[in-house]
Order: structure tokens, then sequence, then C-alpha cells
């Protein structure tokens, strides 16, 4: 695989090594070992998958600590635009984000480390989005910030009247008005110490 680094540090695009015949395709989608060697060292104990029409916006969401997740992110069917924002306070790039599409042709990954809020729109008719996690679901640690946060200069690439976005993903807080768990001199990662 190969890591493509981004312009927040510890955020990564993977591109798996494809070998494509007549027949189809293989690709490896995840090794332990190469992961730990070439990103960073991590447990995964989640895969979650979600299908989603043309339109739908899910996040920008995150679990506070000590429920904090980092995910391994890809477009399996379709094709979405894939979001992490950094909200750890302090951070020299607080605010900031890195989007990438992702989609069935491409088999891109992305890795979204904790103390970052994600979120995606599908642009295609459909997709089917596959997430690993190295922690598990805690509704009690449900954060969120808008996904529809203007001051965030995110270009979703559809039509704002067109967005589909759950209940629940309408009433998180605007970046200005949040107050952010996580701290950049924290160590997200003490399981690893």
């Amino acid at each position: 695989m190969e890591v493509i680094k981004t312009a927040i540090d510890g955020v990564v695009i993977i591109e798996p090594k494809v070998f494509k015949d007549a027949r189809g395709y293989f690709f490896e989608s995840f090794s332990q070992r190469e992961f730990e060697e070439k990103v960073r060292k991590v447990n995964f104990v989640q895969d979650n998958e979600s299908m989603s029409s043309y339109g739908v916006m899910r996040g920008l969401h995150f679990q506070r600590p000590p429920y904090a997740q980092s995910k391994l992110v890809r477009c399996v069917k379709g094709r979405v635009l894939d979001v992490a924002v950094d909200i750890r306070k302090g951070s020299p790039t607080y605010g900031e984000y890195v989007a990438v599409e992702l989609t069935e042709d491409n088999h891109r990954q992305f890795f979204i480390p904790r103390g970052f809020a994600h979120g995606f729109v599908v642009l295609s008719q459909t997709a089917v989005f596959q997430y690993k996690c190295d922690n598990f679901y805690a509704p009690q640690a449900d954060g969120g910030i808008s996904i529809t946060d203007e001051s965030l200069g995110i270009d979703w690439q559809i039509p704002m009247e067109q967005a589909l976005l759950s209940e629940k993903d309408t009433h998180h807080l605007c970046l200005r008005d949040f107050d952010s768990p996580f701290d950049y001199n924290d160590n997200l990662y003490p399981e690893f110490e």
C-alpha cells in the first residue's frame, strides 16, 4: 500500500496495490502489520457499513474521550467526499480539514485519527461506505460539529438544498460555538504507551 500524507499530520490517504486481469481485481484492503509500519499503531475493534443515497450527509461526528475513535474509511460502491476536521484545542491546524474523494474505482482509504470530527456526503446515486474503528461505539460519548458550518469552508460538491441530514446532525454547533473535548497536547492513544 502507498501512504499519502496530507496537509494535517496523522491524517493520511491510503492507496492499495490493485492487481487486475480479465477476471476482475484483487487487493489487500487491510494488513495490521503494514498499517502499523507505515501509519501508526492501532487496534481496530469494530467494522461498520452504511448505505446512503445521493445527497446524504453524515457527520461531522466524533466520540468524546475516553471513548475517542480513529477510523479507517472507504467507499466500496459509489462515490463520496470524505472529510476530517481537526478539533484538537491548541493544534496548529485547529479548524482545518482534509477532504478526499473515495470511490469504488479508486479503492482509496482515509485514516482519521482521534481528535478529529469526521463526515461525508454521497456524490453518486447510492454509496456503500465501510469503516473500521479502534474503539467501540459509545452512544453516551457521541459528539459532533455542524456539517453545514460555512465557516469551515468545505465545498461539499452538492447544492445544499439537496442535502439530506439526520435530525441529530441538524442540531450540532458550529465550530466557533463548540468547546472541544480534545487537547492537542493530550495523549489520545494511552493504550500504546
